[in-house]
């Protein structure tokens, strides 16, 4: 419930790195330490973070297609051994060969917790879209009528509404089970809806949905930065085939 907050508030910062890093790093759980992760090719907030859950030696600035969340990108696949490292974060021109602050072992629960916990964040975003369209659609006339009263437009609405609460049901299943196969396709659906919904919203609300007074466009570029994240579209379809032809 906390990370669907989270997403529905776009709530900044490595939330996810830092939750799971807790039991392993002095201080993120009070929120003293910022801790990222090596994710997806990707490394959030690389620059404020304290510790990195990965090796980030050589990542390089990207231009964030969300304003609100820095990324870097790896020059290199990060490989990932039966020990996983967390470095301190490098400093900008400092030494990038800093040794190890910890090694815990490589866990596919952790890996598991955290694509939950990003298909949490996601339902969240899938939700605020859904409430922001149906909100504008009631408010907004044309033609003397608000738009809402459209059928394209209530088609839309609808469509929001019932991806949310297929990804929302989702989630808390998975949550519930903590099976591996149910978390990925709670991701999977997750990502559709906050993707999808957010582009909805933005159809929505049209020319406006994209002015910076405006939240919605924020929706979508924060969905589509999660989106890119460990147990993405590809990985989670693969989980789930192999499930349904073992």
């Amino acid at each position: 419930m906390a990370f669907e907050e989270a997403g529905r508030a776009l709530l900044p910062g490595p939330l996810v790195a830092t939750h799971l890093a807790a039991g392993n790093v002095p201080g993120a759980a009070g929120g003293e330490t910022v801790v990222t992760a090596v994710d997806g090719g990707l490394v959030e907030w690389l620059a404020e973070a304290d510790v990195v859950h990965g090796n980030a030696t050589g990542a390089v600035p990207l231009c964030s297609v969300d304003p609100l969340t820095p990324l870097h990108r790896m020059s290199a696949p990060d490989a990932r051994d039966d020990l996983t490292c967390l470095h301190r974060a490098p400093v900008p021109g400092g030494r990038g060969d800093l040794p190890p602050l910890h090694r815990v072992p490589a866990s596919d629960a952790r890996d598991d917790t955290a694509v939950l916990l990003t298909a949490a964040e996601q339902l969240g975003t899938a939700t605020r879209a859904c409430e922001l369209a149906v909100q504008h659609a009631r408010t907004r006339k044309q033609f003397g009528q608000p738009v809402g009263a459209f059928q394209a437009v209530k088609h839309l609405c609808a469509e929001l509404l019932v991806r949310a609460e297929t990804a929302r049901a989702a989630v808390y299943a998975a949550a519930v089970t903590g099976d591996p196969v149910d978390i990925a396709a709670a991701r999977l659906l997750a990502d559709e809806a906050a993707v999808r919904g957010a582009r909805d919203c933005l159809q929505v609300h049209g020319g406006m949905g994209f002015t910076w007074e405006s939240e919605v466009h924020l929706l979508l570029k924060r969905a589509w930065v999660r989106s890119r994240r460990g147990g993405c579209g590809t990985e989670s379809e693969e989980k789930l085939a192999a499930e349904l032809v073992a």
